[in-house]
């Protein structure tokens, strides 16, 4: 949290940011930064919304362990395998990770026990599974800035997850992108409401406005009327 934020200014912008997408958020800030897609849900129809504690794993668990001890209600674990191809997370991580009301497990890497993984609450998320174990010899390398594919991660640095993966940001970059945010999910869920009832998508979009602009080569963007 910056030093001029209160913890109710904090709250509100999670708890408006609970509301929306991370499409949404995305679409508010393009420069906003988003991890690789490979980076997947291992249970669909969960949602991430908490801030980073890292993990430098380098192929190894004492750094995972480090970071989850280091982890309280609201973290997401955030961990940075460094190319592994073994698994540096599983089904003992996670419910300790739930034990302390963390919100979730980002893993640039592998995971495994995904069975239970699948059953419980928590959002884990993972480049994919193995059975195989990482070693635990490697000197913990706690809360320091990681890459997840090449999207650097700061500890501390928001990350709200859908379906569709995962926005990082810091808490002024959201602030200054949730009021765009809000508007562009209104619109959007008004749409959704229009064409459930029979109203056509192009009747409210400026599509051919839009490319007779492109066309002419003049300054436009595509927009909804809603």
């Amino acid at each position: 949290m910056s030093a001029s934020s209160s913890p109710r200014d904090d709250l509100s912008l999670l708890s408006r940011l609970e509301r929306l997408d991370a499409s949404t958020v995305s679409d508010a800030d393009k420069s906003l930064r988003v991890l690789p897609a490979a980076i997947r849900l291992v249970s669909a129809g969960s949602r991430l919304l908490g801030r980073a504690v890292t993990a430098n794993a380098r192929d190894d668990l004492l750094s995972v362990l480090g970071a989850l001890r280091e982890g309280g209600p609201g973290d997401v674990l955030v961990v940075a395998a460094g190319g592994s191809q073994h698994a540096v997370a599983g089904e003992l991580f996670a419910g300790e990770a739930a034990r302390r009301g963390m919100a979730g497990i980002v893993i640039d890497g592998f995971c495994r026990d995904t069975a239970r993984l699948k059953r419980m609450a928590l959002p884990v998320y993972a480049r994919g599974a193995t059975p195989r174990a990482a070693s635990a010899l490697v000197v913990p390398e706690v809360n320091v800035p990681v890459l997840l594919g090449t999207v650097l991660v700061n500890p501390g640095d928001i990350l709200l997850g859908d379906d569709d993966g995962i926005v990082v940001a810091t808490e002024a970059e959201l602030a200054a992108a949730i009021d765009r945010a809000e508007v562009i999910q209104a619109t959007e869920d008004a749409l959704w409401s229009s064409m459930a009832e029979g109203v056509c998508l192009f009747d409210k979009l400026n599509f051919d406005e839009h490319v007779k602009n492109v066309r002419a080569g003049r300054a436009s963007s595509l927009s909804f009327d809603v």
